[in-house]
């Protein structure tokens, strides 16, 4: 935006309206994702689409953890942590020392609270 002003003073008013402006146009996001998601439910094309791509996601996830759970057994050469392939969603608690978690975090950027 440009601003015309006889003086800084009024050209620093005149931005400080803007920027209320703005900051009210940027602070309603929980309206936009509303509208996005009744948009998407509402048409069965889009709602088709999007329980589709929430399916792959579901499945990528569980094969995911499967993985995750046999790479494990390879490496402890341990069943330990075959109760990961079972969990849902997206965590699971390990049952590692603060200490692995240290480990994991200085040795290889894995990135977990300290309870696992």
């Amino acid at each position: 935006a440009m601003i015309m002003a006889k003086d800084g003073a009024q050209a620093d008013v005149a931005m400080s309206q803007m920027l209320a402006a703005a900051r009210a146009l940027y602070s309603m996001p929980p309206d936009h994702g509303a509208a996005a998601v009744r948009m998407v439910l509402e048409d069965a094309g889009l709602r088709k689409d999007w329980e589709t791509e929430l399916e792959e996601m579901r499945l990528r996830m569980l094969r995911l953890r499967v993985a995750f759970a046999e790479a494990l057994r390879r490496q402890s050469n341990s069943d330990r942590f075959d109760f990961v392939a079972s969990h849902r969603g997206m965590f699971s608690r390990l049952g590692l020392t603060e200490a692995q978690v240290e480990r994991l975090r200085t040795d290889h950027a894995v990135y977990m609270v300290g309870d696992s």
